[in-house]
C-alpha cells in the first residue's frame, strides 16, 4: 500500500509535539501549562507561536496603506519618511520655552508639542489667587495673545507643526494660537498642527475639565466646526488613550475607551450636520507606549484595524482617509522610576522602538528624570537623541512594518482587536461615551486596574528592576531643574497689567458680552467668538469665567474602589506588619485612624492619591477624598471638620514647595497642628528638608511601597497623638 501523503498542516502538528514532548522533558514534571502567561488584559500567552496560530487570523492580509491601515495608514511608512520627533516641552515663561524649542529644532527635532501649566488648563490667569503654586511649574504660563506670540518668535508657523496638550481652557488658548499666527502674517489656513481637544478623557482620568460635559462637549464641536471650515491642515482633536494607561488602564482598556472617544466626537459633530468627511480625515490620536513591548505594537496595529472598522459600521464615509487612523505616540511616564533612575533611559528606548515597530505617525521620548522632577536640557537632550540614533542607526524604517508575519505579534494584535471590540460594543450599547463616562464606568474601571497593579508591584509579583529588585546600595543623585514659581508668577502678573492698562475695555467688555450669549442660546460658534475676544487682548481667565458664569464649574465626585489592593497584594510580613502598627494606635488612642487625602492646586493627576486611598482604606484606616483642586486652606478646613489624624497630599506637579507649607501653616493658625501631614508623589529629595523644616511630618517618593507607607504614617500618627496628649496634660497642669 502507499503512504497517505502529509500535508502541511500535519507537518506542522507532528513538529509542534515534538517540541511539546521535549519542553515538557525539560520542566521535570511540571505541566507545560506552567509556562503560559496571563496578563492584566486576560490574555493567556502561550511559551510558543507556529504557523497554526497564525491560520485564520481575520486581520490577515491587508497591506499598508490600505484599509482597514494595520500595517500603517501610508504604503511606504518610514522607508519614504521617518516618524516626527516631536518633543512635548514648557516651562517657566513663554521666552524660556521658546529658547528652548529652538535649541531642539536646531538640534534635529521636527516638530513642536506644548505643554501649558496647570493654571492655563483650568481657565485661570496667573495672577488668580487659586494659582499661586502652580503658574509655569509643569508647563509655560500663557495668559494672553502676547505670552503666544513670544512663545514663537522666530518660529515661523506657516512650516512648523504645533501640537498643544489643551482640553479644558481650549477656546482662549487654541484662539491665542491663531492670533499670534495672524499677526505673524501666516492665516489660518496655512496652519498645520493639532489641540487636543479630547474632554471625555480629561473626566476619566486626567481631570483638566473646566465645564460640565454637555457643554464640553459642545466647546468640542464647534472647534471642529470652526478648523474644518477655516483650517484645513489643523488636526482638530487629538484623541487621547495615553493619560488613561498612566492613569492605570490596562492597553485593552486604552484601545477600547480611546476608540470610543474618538467615535463620540464623530458622532457629536455629525448629528450637528457636519458631513463626516468633512472633517474625520483631520481627526488623529495618542497613545502612550509602555514596557509590555510585542503587546504595544500590537495595539496601535489594532488601533488602526478597529478605527476602520467602526468608522465604516457607524459613519459610512466615502473618503478613505476618514477611516485612516493615525497616531501621536510618548513613552510612559509612570513606567519611570526615581530610583536608579539612569535605568529610564533604558526604559524610554525600549517603548520607543515599540511605538516605531507599531507605526506611529510622531513621538515624543520621555527624559530619565521626570519620576524626580521637571527634565533638564540635559536629559532632554538624551530623550531627544533616542529617537534620532533610532531613525539613523538601526534600520528599522529599511521596510514597512517588520513586525508583520511574526506568529506571536499576529496572535497578539488579534487578541487586541477581539477584546477591545467587546469592550467597544458594551459601550455603543450603553448609549456611547460620554453616558459611559457620566456613569463612571472607564473611571472605576482603570482605578481598579491601578490599585492592583500598585499591589502586584509592593508584593514583588511584578518585577521593576531598581525599585522592588535588583536594587542598587547606593542611589545616583541626578539634577533637577528648579524653577521659581514666585518669580514667574509675579512676571506674569506684570506682564497682565500692562496688558489691561493699554487695551480697548470696551472692545473686550463686547467680545465677552457677545461669548456669553452664544453660550447662553446655543447660537453662534465658541472659537470664531473666542478669537475675536482674544484679538482685542481678552485674556483666557476672561474668555473661561465667562463661560463659567453660563456653563458652570464641574467638580467630579471622588469614589474610591474597595478590597482590590488587599486582594491583589495577598498576605506577607509586609501587611502583618501594617495590622500591628494599626493595633498599636487603636491601643493608644482607643480610635481609628483616619486620613483626609488631598489634592492641592490645580494637579488633577489623581492616580497615586486614589491608590493610596483605595490600599490604607483595606488597611481599615478610615479615608475621606477631598475635591480635586482645593486651596491649602479648604483642605485644612475639610480636614478639621471630618476629625482627620492625617492629611495626604499626593503632589505631581511641582508646586510642593508653595503649597505644602501653606497647608502647614494654616493648620497651625487653626488651632490643629496635632493634624500629621505627609505628602508623595513626584518630589526631588533635595526638596525633602525643605518640607520636614516647614513641618512635613513623612515624605513618600516614587516607588514607596504602599504597606511600608502606611506602616510608617500610623506610627507617625501614633506618636503624635501621644505628644500631643502629653503637651495639653502638660498644659492643664500648668
Amino acid at each position: 500500500m502507499s503512504k497517505t501523503k502529509k500535508t502541511p498542516a500535519d507537518i506542522a502538528s507532528a513538529k509542534r509535539a515534538s517540541w511539546q514532548k521535549k519542553a515538557s522533558e525539560e520542566l521535570r514534571g511540571a505541566p507545560l501549562e506552567s509556562l503560559t502567561k496571563t496578563t492584566a488584559e486576560g490574555i493567556d500567552i502561550a511559551p510558543l507561536y507556529t504557523s497554526e496560530d497564525a491560520e485564520g487570523l481575520p486581520h490577515m492580509g491587508s497591506l499598508p496603506g490600505e484599509a482597514p491601515f494595520l500595517r500603517g495608514p501610508r504604503a511606504s511608512m518610514y522607508t519614504h519618511r521617518p516618524w516626527t520627533i516631536r518633543q512635548y516641552a514648557g516651562f517657566s515663561t513663554a521666552e524660556e520655552t521658546n529658547n528652548f524649542f529652538r535649541s531642539a529644532l536646531n538640534a534635529g527635532q521636527k516638530g513642536l508639542s506644548v505643554a501649558f501649566d496647570l493654571a492655563t488648563h483650568r481657565g485661570y490667569d496667573s495672577d488668580h489667587e487659586r494659582v499661586r503654586g502652580d503658574v509655569g511649574k509643569a508647563g509655560v504660563a500663557i495668559d494672553t495673545v502676547e505670552d503666544m506670540k513670544r512663545l514663537f518668535d522666530g518660529i515661523p508657523l506657516d512650516s512648523m507643526s504645533v501640537s498643544m496638550t489643551m482640553n479644558g481652557a481650549v477656546l482662549p488658548v487654541l484662539a491665542s494660537f491663531i492670533v499670534a499666527a495672524e499677526e505673524q502674517g501666516v492665516p489660518a489656513e496655512k496652519i498645520s498642527g493639532t489641540i487636543q481637544n479630547d474632554i471625555l478623557k480629561e473626566f476619566m482620568v486626567r481631570n483638566t475639565y473646566i465645564y460640565p460635559p454637555s457643554p464640553s462637549m459642545r466647546i468640542v464641536a464647534d472647534i471642529i466646526e470652526h478648523t474644518a471650515s477655516n483650517m484645513p491642515k489643523f488636526n482638530s482633536i487629538s484623541i487621547s488613550g495615553y493619560h488613561m494607561q498612566e492613569a492605570g488602564a490596562n492597553l485593552v482598556q486604552e484601545l477600547a475607551f480611546t476608540i470610543a472617544d474618538g467615535l463620540e466626537y464623530v458622532k457629536v459633530a455629525t448629528d450637528r450636520g457636519l458631513p463626516v468627511d468633512s472633517f474625520a480625515p483631520r481627526l488623529s490620536f495618542f497613545f502612550c507606549i509602555g514596557m509590555n513591548f510585542f503587546m504595544e505594537a500590537a495595539k496601535l496595529r489594532a488601533a488602526r484595524y478597529l478605527w476602520s472598522h467602526w468608522m465604516e459600521k457607524l459613519f459610512q464615509p466615502q473618503d478613505e482617509r476618514s477611516i485612516m487612523l493615525r497616531t501621536h505616540c510618548q513613552t510612559s511616564g509612570a513606567s519611570l522610576s526615581e530610583q536608579d533612575a539612569y535605568n529610564n533611559i533604558i526604559r524610554t528606548t525600549i517603548e520607543a522602538l515599540a511605538a516605531t515597530l507599531g507605526g506611529t505617525q510622531s513621538l515624543h521620548t520621555n527624559s530619565f528624570d521626570e519620576a524626580i522632577g521637571l527634565p533638564t536640557a540635559f536629559s532632554a537632550r538624551i530623550a531627544r537623541n533616542t529617537q534620532l540614533i533610532l531613525q539613523n542607526e538601526t534600520g528599522i524604517t529599511d521596510t514597512v512594518d517588520p513586525l508583520a508575519g511574526s506568529y506571536y505579534v499576529e496572535n497578539l494584535t488579534a487578541e487586541m482587536i477581539e477584546k477591545a471590540d467587546a469592550l467597544i460594543t458594551e459601550i455603543q450599547e450603553m448609549g456611547g461615551m460620554t453616558i459611559a463616562v457620566q456613569e463612571g464606568l472607564p473611571k472605576r474601571e482603570i482605578e481598579k486596574m491601578a490599585t492592583a497593579r500598585q499591589a502586584r508591584i509592593d508584593s514583588g509579583a511584578q518585577v521593576i528592576v531598581g525599585v522592588n529588585k535588583f536594587t542598587p546600595e547606593d542611589d545616583i543623585a541626578v539634577d533637577v531643574l528648579e524653577i521659581d514659581n514666585d518669580a514667574v508668577r509675579e512676571k506674569q502678573m506684570a506682564a497682565l497689567q500692562s496688558i489691561r492698562e493699554r487695551r480697548d475695555d470696551d472692545a473686550v467688555t463686547a467680545a465677552l458680552a457677545a461669548i456669553s450669549t452664544a453660550a447662553t442660546t446655543q447660537t453662534g460658534n465658541l472659537l470664531s467668538l473666542a478669537i475675536d475676544a482674544m484679538r482685542v487682548r481678552a485674556t483666557v481667565g476672561e474668555v473661561s469665567q465667562i463661560l463659567t458664569d453660563v456653563f458652570g464649574r464641574y467638580s467630579g465626585k471622588p469614589e474610591v474602589v474597595k478590597n482590590i489592593y488587599q486582594e491583589a497584594y495577598g498576605g506577607g510580613p509586609a501587611i502583618d506588619a501594617v495590622k500591628a502598627s494599626f493595633q498599636k494606635f487603636q491601643d493608644e488612642t482607643s480610635e481609628v485612624p483616619k486620613l483626609y487625602m488631598a489634592k492641592l492646586g490645580q494637579d488633577g493627576h489623581d492616580r497615586g492619591a486614589k491608590v493610596i486611598a483605595s490600599a490604607f482604606g483595606d488597611f481599615g484606616i478610615e479615608v475621606d477624598v477631598g475635591t480635586l483642586f482645593q486651596t491649602p486652606e479648604e483642605a485644612a478646613d475639610t480636614a478639621i471638620e471630618t476629625g482627620a489624624h492625617i492629611i495626604g497630599v499626593s503632589s505631581l506637579a511641582a508646586g510642593h514647595k508653595t503649597l505644602l507649607p501653606e497647608l502647614v501653616q494654616h493648620l497651625k493658625e487653626k488651632g490643629a497642628e496635632d493634624i500629621l501631614v505627609i505628602c508623595g508623589g513626584i518630589i526631588p529629595q533635595q526638596d525633602y528638608q525643605f518640607l520636614l523644616d516647614a513641618g512635613v511630618a513623612a515624605i513618600f517618593g516614587p516607588g514607596t511601597p504602599v504597606p511600608d507607607a502606611a506602616c510608617t504614617t500610623l506610627d507617625a500618627a501614633t506618636d503624635n497623638m501621644r505628644r500631643m496628649h502629653n503637651y495639653r496634660k502638660d498644659r492643664l497642669s500648668s
